[in-house]
C-alpha cells in the first residue's frame, strides 16, 4: 500500500475521533442552556453527558470484537451511520428524557468508531516508528477537536440555540461514510474472537449500576435501599466477572493483556486522566456561565486557551513518544494536570481571569501530553489480530474515566448546592473536587514512572510473546509503547 493511501486512510479514521471528542466539549458548553430549556437539575445535566459515555464504555469491547470478526470497515461505517442518526435525533429532542435516550443512540454508534478506527490504523501502519507518528497525528486530532468544541459550541448556542451543537456531526459523518466506502480496505482478524454475551451483560450491569448510583445518590440518599442495592449489584457483578472471564478461552475482556504492566498502567492512567478532564471541564462550564455570568460564547472563548494547548501538545507528545518512549510525556502530563487542578482549589466567585487562564493552560498541557502514550501502549505491543480488542480496552478505560469524573464531581456539587443557590455556594461545594482532580495528576505521574521501568517493559515482552506463540506467528520486531525493540530489552 502506498504511503499516500496509508495517510489517506489515517485521515478518514481521524474523523471518528474528531466527532466523538468535539461532541464532548461542544455539548458541555451547551449544558447550561439545556438545563434552562428543560428546567433540569445538575443530576439531569450529568445524564446528558453520562448517558452517552455509559453506553459508549459498555459496548466498546464488543464493538472491537465484532470488527475483528465481521470486518473493520463494515463496523466502522455502521458506527458512523448510527452516530449521524443519533446526532440528528438529539437536535430534535422535545424533552430531557428524549435527549438522554438519543444520546445513548449516539453512544452505540460511537462505540464502533474509535477502537475500530485504531484497529484499522494498527493494521495499516506496520512499521513501528511510522505507526507511532500516525498515532501522534491521531492524538493531535483529539486536541484539535477539544479546541474547536468550546468556541464552536459557544457560537452555535449563542446564535442558533443548543440543538445546533449536534448538527456539526452530520456533514462530517456523511463525508466520512462516503470516503470509507471508497478508500478503506476491508480487513478481519485471521482468528476472530467469539462473542461473549454473558460477559457483555455483566460489564454493562456493573457500569450502569455504578453510574446510576453515583448520579442519583445525592438526591435519593447514599444510604437508601435503592442506591445501596445498585452498589451491591456492581460489586457482585465485578466479583463474578473476573473468574468467569478467566475460564473463557476467548473472553470479552482479555485479562492476559493485563499481565503487561505498561498496558495495565496505561489503562489506569487513562481512567485517572479522563476522570480529571471530564470533571475539570464539567465544573468550569458551570462556573463560567452560572457563577461568573458569561454567555456560552464567552465561556467558549475563556476555555479556548486550554483546548488550544491540548492540540499543540498532543502533536508534540506523539513525536516525543516515537523518539524517547512514553515516560517523558507521562511525567509532564501528571505534573501539569496536578498543578492546573491545584490552582483552582482556592476558586472563588471573584478569582481573576488571569489565574483561570494560567490554570487552564497548565492543565491543557498535561491532558494534551497523555493521549499518545496511552494509545501507543494499547496497540503497539499486541499482535495485529488482537488490535481491535486491545484498542477497545484502552478506549473503554477513557470512557469509564469520563463517566466517573462527571458522576463523582457532579454528585459532590449537587450535595453542596443544597445549602444555597449556585452563585454563592458553587466554589465551596467544589473545593473537594479540585483536590480530587489534583490527586488524579499524581496518579498519572506515579503510574507513568512505574509502568515505564525496565521490569515493566519485560512483562510487556512476555505478554506479547505469549500471544504470538499461541497464534503460531513469527515473532515481529515491534517497539512496545515506543520504549525500544525486543533486542534492546533482552540484552
Amino acid at each position: 500500500m502506498s504511503r499516500r493511501r496509508r495517510y489517506g486512510i489515517l485521515a478518514i479514521c481521524c474523523t471518528s475521533v474528531f466527532v466523538v471528542f468535539i461532541d464532548n466539549t461542544i455539548v458541555n458548553v451547551a449544558l447550561p442552556s439545556i438545563g434552562r430549556d428543560f428546567h433540569t437539575s445538575v443530576a439531569g445535566l450529568k445524564w446528558v453527558v453520562d448517558g452517552y459515555t455509559l453506553v459508549l464504555a459498555s459496548l466498546l469491547m464488543l464493538s472491537g470484537s465484532m470488527a475483528d470478526r465481521l470486518g473493520r470497515r463494515r463496523v466502522f461505517m455502521t458506527g458512523l451511520s448510527l452516530f449521524v442518526l443519533g446526532s440528528l435525533a438529539c437536535s430534535l429532542a422535545p424533552s430531557l428524557g428524549y435527549l438522554v435516550f438519543f444520546r445513548m443512540l449516539q453512544g452505540i454508534g460511537g462505540s464502533m468508531l474509535n477502537p475500530v478506527a485504531m484497529s484499522i490504523i494498527r493494521n495499516t501502519f506496520e512499521d513501528d516508528r511510522e505507526r507511532a507518528r500516525a498515532i501522534g497525528l491521531w492524538s493531535a486530532v483529539v486536541g484539535i477537536a477539544l479546541a474547536m468544541g468550546p468556541i464552536m459550541g459557544g457560537l452555535l448556542v449563542h446564535s442558533v440555540g443548543w440543538p445546533s451543537v449536534f448538527w456539526v456531526n452530520i456533514p462530517i459523518g456523511l463525508i466520512a461514510i462516503t470516503l470509507s466506502a471508497a478508500y478503506i480496505p476491508e480487513s478481519r482478524a485471521p482468528k476472530p474472537r467469539r462473542l461473549d454475551p454473558v460477559g457483555q451483560f455483566i460489564v454493562t450491569s456493573v457500569l450502569a449500576s455504578t453510574t446510576y448510583a453515583i448520579i442519583e445518590g445525592p438526591g435519593r440518599g447514599w444510604t437508601s435501599i435503592g442506591i445501596l442495592s445498585l452498589f451491591c449489584v456492581a460489586v457482585v457483578g465485578l466479583v463474578t466477572l473476573i473468574p468467569y472471564e478467566l475460564r473463557r478461552r476467548e473472553a470479552l475482556i482479555e485479562l492476559r493483556f493485563f499481565k503487561s504492566v505498561p498496558f495495565s498502567g496505561a489503562t489506569l492512567i487513562a481512567i485517572a486522566a479522563y476522570f480529571a478532564f471530564a470533571g475539570f471541564f464539567f465544573l468550569n462550564t458551570l462556573y463560567l456561565q452560572d457563577v461568573r455570568g458569561l454567555s456560552a460564547l464567552g465561556a467558549g472563548v475563556d476555555t479556548l486557551p486550554m483546548a488550544g494547548v491540548m492540540a499543540l501538545f498532543a502533536s508534540l507528545s506523539g513525536r516525543v513518544v516515537a523518539r524517547f518512549g512514553a515516560r517523558p510525556s507521562l511525567v509532564v502530563s501528571g505534573v501539569t494536570m496536578g498543578i492546573g487542578s491545584f490552582m483552582l482549589t482556592t476558586l472563588s466567585p471573584t478569582t481573576s481571569f488571569t489565574r483561570l487562564f494560567v490554570a487552564y493552560v497548565i492543565f491543557g498541557i498535561g491532558f494534551g501530553m497523555v493521549n499518545a502514550p496511552i494509545t501507543n501502549t494499547a496497540v503497539s505491543g499486541m499482535p495485529a489480530s488482537q488490535a481491535g480488542v486491545a484498542s477497545a480496552v484502552a478506549s473503554t478505560s477513557r470512557q469509564i474515566g469520563q463517566v466517573l469524573g462527571v458522576g463523582v464531581v457532579g454528585s459532590a456539587l449537587a450535595v453542596g448546592l443544597r445549602r444555597g443557590n449556585l452563585a454563592h455556594t458553587f466554589t465551596n461545594a467544589t473545593r473537594s473536587d479540585w483536590w480530587l482532580l489534583s490527586a488524579c495528576g499524581l496518579v498519572v505521574l506515579a503510574i507513568g514512572i512505574l509502568s515505564t521501568s525496565k521490569w515493566a517493559l519485560s512483562t510487556a515482552y512476555r505478554s506479547s510473546l505469549e500471544f504470538e506463540i499461541e497464534e503460531e506467528d513469527r515473532l515481529p520486531t515491534v517497539r512496545l509503547d515506543g520504549f525500544g525493540s525486543r533486542d534492546e530489552w533482552t540484552r
